[in-house]
């Protein structure tokens, strides 16, 4: 069952809360947090244990089923469909690879030269790394 600890719910940050969401559960999907066939919280519960509006929720829901990543049980509420894993898994390198292009657009302009960035971006990787062995 998701909880609501697995979000970061932040109104100030310019993305609308319902995108928050959709993303937050698309990345779970991704991760294999969630598998094909669970069931997702109904509009109520998640609204409740996030202290927002049904509706914002409701309109989440519905851009993942836009999005086919859930789709409807009968007399159950909504479950991860087949294929949302792939199709999580892809959007979610789509996001990551934008994220990154944004960077090195402010890295370029701050003038840091491509040697500075790639410095950057390699002692991170190593630091990262270092924390998974």
């Amino acid at each position: 069952m998701l909880s609501s600890t697995m979000f970061e719910i932040n109104p100030s940050n310019g993305l609308p809360v319902y995108e928050q969401i959709t993303r937050q559960i698309k990345f779970a999907i991704a991760s294999g947090v969630f598998e094909t066939g669970q069931m997702i919280p109904s509009v109520r519960e998640l609204a409740r244990q996030l202290a927002i509006n049904p509706n914002t929720v409701a309109r989440a829901y519905r851009d993942l089923q836009g999005d086919q990543v859930v789709e409807p049980v009968r007399g159950s509420g909504l479950a991860v469909s087949s294929g949302a894993r792939a199709l999580c898994r892809t959007e979610r390198g789509k996001l990551v690879r934008q994220r990154i292009i944004d960077v090195l657009d402010e890295a370029f302009q701050s003038q840091l030269s491509a040697d500075d960035i790639r410095q950057i971006v390699e002692q991170e990787l190593a630091r990262r790394e270092a924390k998974t062995k």
